[in-house]
């Protein structure tokens, strides 16, 4: 996938792409919509990147305390953007 557009389209597939990172299989599968499995794909993992996308993943979830928790673990802090910003500037970071 060379841009954002083509994670986008990949989105259209019943499942991601095989040579996706962990984070970006995280993403692919909150965009279509199901949290569950994007929350796996992090849930266990505790590098930074992984810890970034677990704090999407909370915030997303509505559970704010919980993604302070990962976005610390992350080194960062929570963005005040959109969920749709975040998403798209996470897909961008570890495309």
């Amino acid at each position: 996938m060379k841009n954002i557009a083509e994670f986008k389209k990949s989105l259209e597939k019943d499942s991601p792409d095989g040579h996706l990172s962990v984070q970006l299989r995280a993403l692919w599968y909150d965009a279509k919509g199901d949290w569950n499995a994007a929350h796996n794909q992090v849930d266990h993992l505790s590098d930074t990147s992984s810890a970034r996308i677990h704090a999407y993943l909370h915030r997303k979830e509505g559970d704010i305390w919980n993604a302070d928790y990962w976005y610390a673990k992350a080194g960062e802090k929570r963005p005040h953007s959109s969920l749709e910003q975040e998403w798209e500037e996470l897909v961008q970071r570890f495309y």
